[in-house]
């Protein structure tokens, strides 16, 4: 932690965007711990209930006509809580996404079953079909490479707790890698299988690695995994 995140504190809760924590802000950056259930920007249906457009609301403050604003640098699914930055300029945010590859990502997951090799790296093309869904191919030139690097930290007689290193950072490459591996993410109704008693997509962002879009600092934000989690492990 450097002396800009020592120094700053966040705002109280009462200030804060519903469904967000501020994990850190300065003028460059704005970063937040997002519940599960939240989307991270509008989609045809829904245009308000986003991560972006309450941290819009947030850095304008109340002022319809300020210039203030927030940039998407990256997305998490709906369902999945965790880590997110956002960007308050074009530079900012430009520097952030061409440098996005390169930073450390790390994710933690209940998966059900097991895994024969406890660590590894799982790595496949990753192509969208006609319903959006994302799926491995064989066809290097019709999909993207994805790799995903994991390490199963405990297992119960019917879960595994999963550390995740997120390698490359395509849609929806975690739930699909682990349900190709026969070990879907627990709550996971699209990549595996509806389970009534999960309350919740089981998979966390919780910590990334930048490099400030202007100090050029290594800047670590982490988000406690949730006690759910844990729960469904029995730790």
């Amino acid at each position: 932690m450097n002396e800009s995140q020592k120094n700053f504190k966040s705002p109280p809760k009462k200030y804060q965007p519903k469904g967000l924590s501020i994990l850190y802000e300065d003028r460059d950056i704005v970063v937040v711990d997002k519940i599960s259930g939240l989307l991270t920007i509008a989609t045809d249906k829904i245009k308000d209930k986003t991560a972006h457009y309450l941290l819009n609301n947030y850095v304008r403050k109340g002022v319809d006509k300020s210039k203030n604003r927030v940039y998407i640098v990256h997305r998490l699914d709906r369902d999945t809580s965790g880590v997110l930055v956002f960007a308050k300029s074009e530079s900012a945010k430009s520097y952030l996404q061409s440098e996005w590859q390169k930073f450390s990502k790390k994710y933690y997951a209940v998966v059900n079953g097991s895994f024969e090799e406890k660590e590894g790296i799982i790595s496949s093309y990753l192509v969208e079909n006609k319903m959006h869904k994302m799926y491995s191919t064989k066809d290097t030139k019709k999909g993207k490479l994805a790799k995903t690097g994991y390490k199963v930290l405990k297992e119960s007689s019917k879960y595994s707790f999963v550390e995740i290193d997120l390698l490359t950072g395509r849609r929806n490459q975690i739930r699909v890698h682990f349900a190709d591996m026969g070990c879907p993410v627990a709550g996971d109704s699209m990549y595996g299988t509806k389970e009534k008693h999960i309350k919740r997509l089981t998979l966390h962002a919780a910590s990334i690695t930048i490099l400030h879009p202007h100090t050029k600092e290594k800047m670590t934000f982490e988000a406690k995994v949730p006690i759910y989690f844990k729960s469904l492990i029995r730790f």
